[in-house]
C-alpha cells in the first residue's frame, strides 16, 4: 500500500487555503504549497502566503524557500515537495498538496522525471530579442503553434519559459507535453486529487476583492522594497501582481490602470488554471462549501 497524499488544486481565490487548512485540523495533515510564487521570500502579499495568523498552527512546507534572486524550477520543486512528503509521513501525519500551479502538481501526481535536454543559448538570445521587438505575446503565440498544452500552462508573459518550451522543441523535435509524458514514471504515493469548482461570476467577484485588499495590506510598498534590495531573478518578477505593479512604478500606467490591469490579467491567469486542470483526469471536483466534508468521507471509506 503507498501512502495517500492529499492534493487540492483550483484556480487563484478559489479558496484552497481556508479549505486546507480546515481539511489538515480534521485529518492531522500537514500542509505542502504548489505554488510557483510563494517559494519565494518577502513576495508575501502579492503571492497570497497565508500569514501565520491564517495557518492556525499548521505546519506549511515550500513557502518562503528561495531568495527573489534566485531562478527556482519545476525539477528543484518536485525534489523538496518529496521531501517534505517523507517529513510529514515520518510524523505520522498526513501529507496535503495545494496549489494552483499545474506544472507542479502535475509532476507529482504522475511522477514526471525531467529528461536532461541541452541549451541553445544563441537561438534564446535571439527570441529574447524577437520578444522585445514583437511582443512577449508574440513568441507565446509561436509556442502555440507547435505545443499548445505549454501554452495554456506558461503565461504569456513568462518569457523565460516561453523560450525554453520553444527550445525544446528546436533542440529534440519534440514538444515539452510530449516529453513529459515520456518522462512519467512510477508513482511513488497514492495521490487523491481534488479540485475546487467555483461558478465563474463568483470567481472573479473573489479576485476583484483579493486585489483590493492586497493593496489595502501593502502591496505597493512590498514590490518597492523588493525592486530595490533584490536585483530580481526573471522568474519572480514574472510573478502576477510584480510585474504590473513595476509598471506603475515606472510611471507607465497610473495606478486606477495597475488596479484594473492587475484584476484583467488574475482573471486571465485563473482561466488558464482552470483549462490545465480540467485536462487532468485525476481530479474529483467539489464546491468550496462542501468540499472538505467529501474528502473527509472519502477517507474514511
Amino acid at each position: 500500500m503507498k501512502p495517500k497524499v492529499i492534493v487540492i488544486v483550483g484556480p487563484t481565490a478559489s479558496g484552497k487555503t481556508s479549505a486546507s487548512i480546515k481539511l489538515a485540523k480534521l485529518i492531522n495533515g500537514e500542509i505542502i504549497s504548489a505554488d510557483s510564487m510563494q517559494i519565494y521570500k518577502e513576495m508575501t502579499i502579492g503571492t497570497a502566503k497565508p500569514t501565520i495568523e491564517e495557518q492556525e498552527g499548521i505546519p506549511h512546507y515550500l513557502i518562503d524557500v528561495v531568495s527573489p534572486e534566485e531562478t527556482f524550477n519545476v525539477t528543484k520543486y518536485k525534489e523538496l515537495a518529496e521531501m517534505a512528503i517523507e517529513e510529514i509521513l515520518k510524523k505520522g501525519k498526513t501529507p496535503i498538496i495545494v496549489g494552483g500551479t499545474g506544472l507542479y502538481v502535475s509532476t507529482l501526481i504522475n511522477g514526471i522525471e525531467f529528461a536532461e535536454v541541452g541549451e541553445d543559448l544563441v537561438y534564446r538570445e535571439e527570441m529574447t530579442k524577437l520578444a522585445e521587438e514583437k511582443s512577449a505575446e508574440y513568441i507565446h503565440n509561436m509556442l502555440r503553434k507547435v505545443d499548445p498544452d505549454a501554452a495554456d500552462a506558461i503565461e504569456v508573459n513568462n518569457i523565460r519559459r516561453v523560450i525554453r518550451a520553444l527550445e525544446i522543441y528546436k533542440l529534440t523535435g519534440k514538444t515539452k507535453t510530449q516529453l513529459d509524458k515520456e518522462s512519467r514514471k512510477e508513482v511513488k504515493y497514492d495521490y487523491k486529487v481534488y479540485g475546487i469548482e467555483t461558478p465563474r461570476e463568483e470567481l472573479y467577484n473573489r479576485i476583484n476583492v483579493r486585489v483590493d485588499k492586497m493593496f489595502e495590506d501593502g502591496l505597493l510598498e512590498e514590490v518597492n522594497v523588493i525592486n530595490t534590495k533584490y536585483k530580481i531573478s526573471s522568474t519572480a518578477i514574472q510573478g502576477l501582481g510584480y510585474k504590473e505593479v513595476i509598471e506603475y512604478i515606472d510611471g507607465k500606467v497610473s495606478y486606477e490602470e495597475m488596479v484594473e490591469k492587475l484584476k484583467m490579467e488574475t482573471r486571465r491567469y485563473a482561466k488558464r488554471q482552470l483549462t490545465w486542470f480540467r485536462r487532468e483526469e485525476k481530479i474529483v471536483w467539489y464546491r468550496l462549501d462542501e468540499i472538505v466534508e467529501k474528502i473527509v468521507g472519502e477517507l474514511a471509506i
